[in-house]
């Protein structure tokens, strides 16, 4: 276990006081999750995310996604049929798992599809208006202008 201080951040930045506690929960997760199911993560576009999950033997009816502020959470629970099946060899996984993402600030899921035994979870970043970049307008005074053409009669005299 990594233990990382974030000292030096705190004493130059301004509200990156939630940074810390990611990297904490990211780090004690990456030894205790299990790789079950296996899944991608692809950037679509320049605000646009896939989360792919392989979930082969489960139906749409078995899967269950949901947000719940900045994570996302993906789950799927197998209902077993009343008369169990005997099986000679059984070497697809059905069981139950939890998935969990951590979402950026202005990341939503946008949809989500369940197509050849993969879970196809779209994410896109809306950034608000009041946070996007915007160019200032310089106003130039023409009071300013029309003074500082014009000579001051008493100071040349």
């Amino acid at each position: 276990m990594r233990s990382f201080d974030f000292a030096p951040l705190y004493r130059s930045s301004v509200g990156f006081d939630q940074l810390a506690g990611m990297m904490d929960r990211v780090l004690s997760n990456e030894v205790s999750q299990s790789s079950y199911p296996p899944y991608n993560i692809e950037k679509t576009a320049e605000d646009n995310y896939r989360i792919s999950i392989a979930v082969a033997g489960f139906g749409a009816e078995d899967l269950s996604i949901e947000t719940k502020q900045n994570a996302l959470l993906v789950s799927a629970r197998k209902v077993e049929p009343a008369e169990p099946k005997r099986y000679l060899h059984r070497g697809i996984a059905t069981r139950a798992f939890e998935r969990q993402f951590h979402l950026a600030d202005h990341v939503r899921v946008s949809g989500a599809s369940h197509t050849d035994g993969m879970l196809h979870i779209d994410l896109e970043r809306e950034i608000p208006e009041a946070l996007k970049p915007r160019q200032i307008e310089i106003v130039r005074n023409e009071k300013t202008q029309v003074a500082e053409g014009l000579v001051d009669t008493k100071t040349v005299n």
